[in-house]
């Protein structure tokens, strides 16, 4: 899980947005956990790597410890 996170803007149409916050809660997860897996499969699908923010120095501290 990220350690660290950034704040994303998106526009989207009214009725949209309350569907699917509808959808989310009826699944009990929030839009944000949902947008997040999307877009970590959408990179995984298209092949781009990435390490999640804050893993790597959490690496970092152990191995000087």
């Amino acid at each position: 899980m990220e350690l660290k996170t950034a704040r994303l803007t998106v526009l989207v149409d009214p009725a949209k947005k309350k569907a699917f916050e509808t959808l989310c809660a009826r699944q009990d997860v929030t839009p944000s956990q949902v947008v997040r897996r999307l877009i970590r499969d959408y990179l995984v699908h298209h092949g781009v790597s990435f390490v999640p923010s804050g893993l790597d120095q959490e690496d970092d501290s152990a191995s000087k410890a």
